[in-house]
């Protein structure tokens, strides 16, 4: 079990997304420039470690938020903007929204994500909020 915070108490083996130990992203390492973008990007474990520490804390929501953060960890930055346009109400159809969750499971292994989707497909057709296909 992770214990909070983490930084403090698992700095020596979490990493940042490119494999950088999180002790290692310091203040210090930013003033002297040693930092890059890519070593403050937060991995995958770093997320499913907070999830599990609010799951156990009673946090189940915020819980999931993490765990599902943790799955778009692997989602190319370009792509998470396209789906985020997508899931906006009025944006798309259904079919599209359909796809989006199978794509998000196959081939990114990302199952709460998709279930997401899935559940906000049903509430946009359930309250009129999909897209028309004459629309945009």
């Amino acid at each position: 079990m992770p214990t909070y915070p983490l930084y403090d108490n698992e700095g020596d083996t979490l990493q940042a997304a490119n494999g950088r130990p999180l002790r290692d992203v310091t203040i210090e390492a930013a003033l002297d420039g040693s930092l890059r973008i890519e070593d403050l990007q937060v991995h995958r474990s770093a997320l499913l470690a907070q999830a599990e520490i609010a799951r156990t804390a009673g946090y189940v929501p915020l819980a999931q938020n993490f765990a599902r953060a943790a799955e778009l960890t692997v989602v190319p930055r370009g792509e998470i903007i396209e789906m985020y346009n997508v899931l906006r109400p009025g944006r798309a159809r259904r079919e599209e929204l359909d796809a989006l969750a199978d794509r998000l499971e196959q081939q990114y292994a990302a199952p709460l994500c998709a279930a997401m989707v899935r559940e906000a497909a049903e509430v946009y057709t359930a309250r009129g909020l999909l897209r028309h296909r004459d629309a945009l």
